[in-house]
């Protein structure tokens, strides 16, 4: 898809900035890195790159994703556990936590069930991401799908760890779980991120009936931007 596509999709959805992903799994990258890097030279800024990775070459994988940092700029890493049916807690994910720690970049995962014909048991958010969150305090995780049907335990695991967080992608307004939506008016306003998971939903679709969510404006302006400036 062009990246004016793209853009043009943001515009549509009074969207300024975007994170655009690269995608690897176990037969290598469906999106690479580099290719990442030609979106965001081509979106005159409204882009960002995130980083993916080969859990299979561990050693590769830690020096890709400082490449991606210290030369492409990008400002995070994003695995999809069920892509490689290894969970968040599996030891070929730790040398890349440690390097997002000292690199000072979020880890982006996937939480909840998965869509495609796949086992969702990686996305369990207990016991994965709260161990992960307990071995690696200083790790900044952003977990994204919401985590349904596990999103109470999802809001448990934000709650107990200072650096958990969640995001919207993936799901319209109208299908944010009760509990979410009641989370993100109160005490999770900080620790909510509004998403698309674009192109599948785009950001005009994921936005319809944001009024009707009842948030408050310091609520609004952390779930669409603050929090994502603060974290990425």
């Amino acid at each position: 898809m062009p990246v004016k596509t793209t853009l043009a999709a943001m515009a549509a959805g009074g969207v300024e900035i975007g994170l655009s992903a690269a995608w690897y799994g176990p037969q290598g990258p469906l999106i690479s890195n580099d290719e990442v890097a030609e979106f965001v030279a081509q979106s005159d800024g409204r882009l960002r790159g995130v980083a993916g990775a080969d859990l299979t070459r561990p050693i590769h994988a830690v020096r890709e994703l400082r490449r991606a940092v210290q030369e492409l700029g990008f400002v995070a890493l994003r695995v999809v556990p069920w892509l490689w049916q290894l969970p968040p807690t599996d030891r070929l994910y730790y040398p890349l936590y440690a390097a997002c720690v000292d690199l000072g970049i979020p880890f982006c995962t996937q939480v909840g069930h998965t869509g495609p014909l796949r086992p969702s048991e990686t996305g369990r958010p207990i016991p994965y991401i709260d161990q992960v969150a307990l071995d690696f305090p200083e790790l900044t995780i952003v977990c994204g799908h919401i985590g349904y049907p596990w999103t109470t335990e999802m809001i448990a695991v934000a709650d107990k760890h200072a650096n958990v967080y969640i995001d919207t992608s993936a799901y319209t307004v109208r299908r944010y779980p009760r509990e979410l939506v009641d989370y993100l008016r109160g005490r999770g306003r900080r620790k909510v991120l509004f998403g698309t998971n674009y192109p599948m939903i785009t950001p005009g679709q994921a936005l319809e009936h944001l009024g009707e969510l009842g948030l408050d404006e310091e609520a609004t302006e952390l779930f669409l931007s603050g929090n994502a400036r603060r974290l990425f």
